[in-house]
């Protein structure tokens, strides 16, 4: 978007508080103590508040779980049996309670050891036994790494530096703050900012999605991350009328990419600047939550619907392209760009949605023209996890009725997206993404998420189908994940304040 563009875009008219997309939140859910999620598809952690564990270390539980397979009749509840798998040749076992509400998971460089952090900067390790369940240890705290109490982002690069992305929350602004750990010859970290932001005009709603995820490049050269809308559809968002005729900014709803080599990078609120320097990577997402490398070396992300019936996005994301936000929602316009919008006429706005309740969605005259042209959206070939809301107002499974939606139901939340980058699967699944779903809050489709998706993508041109297949179900608000060869590692969120982690093993 050219500063022309984003300027008249602001003039005319801050994560969730882990994930607001839809209405509720991975960042819109019953908020257990240590993280403040808000209503939308995708988890948000702007947490203020909590709950600390009475020692560094967990209580280890003195067995593994049984699988969900030893108690079919409790299958596929989520949080009472534990998750599911749907096939007889997918293993899954827990591997540790995580006591508190953690929202990031990496794994180290060369240990293969876990790490798990909450929205305050507390963040465990934890080795992986190859029976039971292991215990975490804390290993860094707010007063270690420094930055602001608000964490979103956590990523190791290949040289073992372990990056933290956190909020500097104040009234009415934001700033983003990376701060990075570089180990030195005894083993300890030296912490140092590596990157800061100007102030950016919050909205102090639930769709403020704040900078939340952060990923290192496979060559260890970039640092990419993104950084949230602070509406939900672009509408004018003022905060009470200290921002007048503010819609978004040039520092939100967009991904960054900045060079590892640097050091105290200021990122400026402003469009030309950050184009001039390279940092804008691209523009046009609303919530992307959650990047990871493909194994072909290519930067895809999911990112989070809007608190309507708009499907949830899987993005091919390239340097210089725009993804539509908030001009168009997967391959749906949307409709308060237009003169004639009449919201009580529109199926996708459902009743008991935050939007729907404030009446964001409204007739809207200075609703800016589109920048540019729009890269959109892998498109889903289903069988799983592709309904959609029909003209008519029902809700509708695109594989059945061959109408092709990019990408996933609407208010699911796509999380924890990860790649097979080392072939180290089976031939059906070699190279294929993985995805996890918070799990749909508002809204009356049937598909409620809370599972994990197989992604068997195909490039057809200069985009990309995939293929969707359901895999395992009945996770307590899966929030994210890393596979280390074919064993995938869940963090789970839970829903009563004490999180797990699963080990699922693939074929």
């Amino acid at each position: 978007m050219s500063l022309f563009t984003r300027v008249r875009f602001v003039a005319l008219g801050l994560i969730l508080t882990l994930l607001a997309a839809c209405t509720a939140s991975p960042i819109s859910t019953p908020t257990p103590p240590t993280t403040t999620l808000p209503p939308s598809d995708t988890p948000q952690s702007s947490a203020t508040s909590t709950s600390q564990p009475s020692s560094t270390s967990e209580p280890a539980s003195p067995t593994s779980q049984p699988t969900p397979t030893e108690t079919p009749d409790l299958s596929g509840i989520p949080g009472i049996a534990g998750p599911t798998p749907l096939r007889e040749d997918i293993r899954i076992r827990k591997i540790a309670t995580a006591p508190g509400s953690f929202i990031r998971l990496a794994v180290e460089p060369g240990t293969g050891d876990l790490y798990y952090m909450d929205g305050q900067a507390r963040i465990f390790k934890l080795a992986i036994r190859p029976e039971g369940e292991s215990r975490g240890k804390q290993v860094y705290t707010l007063a270690d790494i420094g930055g602001a109490v608000t964490t979103e982002g956590m990523a190791f690069g290949p040289d073992g530096t372990l990056y933290i992305l956190s909020n500097n929350l104040q009234k009415d602004t934001n700033r983003g703050i990376i701060r990075q750990g570089i180990l030195d010859e005894s083993g300890n970290r030296r912490w140092s900012t590596f990157l800061s932001t100007a102030p950016l005009p919050k909205s102090n709603t639930n769709f403020d999605h704040l900078f939340n995820a952060l990923i290192v490049s496979p060559d260890g050269q970039y640092i990419y991350f993104n950084s949230g809308s602070r509406t939900d559809h672009g509408e004018i968002q003022t905060d009470g009328g200290i921002f007048i005729d503010t819609r978004e900014a040039p520092l939100t709803s967009a991904i960054f990419r900045i060079p590892t080599g640097l050091q105290d990078v200021v990122l400026e609120n402003d469009e030309e600047a950050l184009q001039a320097q390279g940092y804008l990577f691209a523009d046009g997402v609303r919530n992307a939550f959650d990047l990871a490398f493909a194994a072909d070396g290519e930067l895809w992300g999911v990112d989070n619907g809007p608190d309507a019936d708009y499907p949830e996005e899987l993005n091919w994301l390239r340097e210089g392209h725009h993804y539509g936000f908030p001009w168009r929602f997967g391959n749906s316009d949307n409709p308060q760009q237009y003169p004639d919008y009449d919201p009580a006429l529109d199926p996708a706005v459902q009743p008991g949605s935050a939007a729907f309740e404030q009446s964001t969605y409204k007739n809207d005259p200075t609703f800016p023209p589109p920048p540019m042209a729009f890269t959109d959206p892998a498109e889903s070939l289903g069988p799983d996890a592709d309904q959609y809301r029909g003209a008519d107002g029902s809700g509708r499974d695109a594989s059945d009725d061959n109408h092709p939606i990019h990408t996933f139901t609407p208010h699911r939340s796509p999380l924890g997206l990860v790649f097979d980058t080392e072939g180290a699967l089976s031939d059906e699944f070699k190279g294929d993404g993985f995805v996890l779903s918070w799990g749909a809050l508002v809204g009356t489709l049937t598909d409620r998420g809370q599972d994990l998706l197989d992604l068997k993508l195909t490039k057809t041109g200069d985009t990309y189908q995939v293929k969707v297949t359901q895999l395992v179900t009945g996770f307590d608000h899966p929030i994210d994940s890393v596979l280390i060869k074919n064993k995938l590692y869940v963090l789970d969120y839970g829903s009563t304040g004490t999180g797990s982690i699963w080990e699922v093993t693939l074929p």
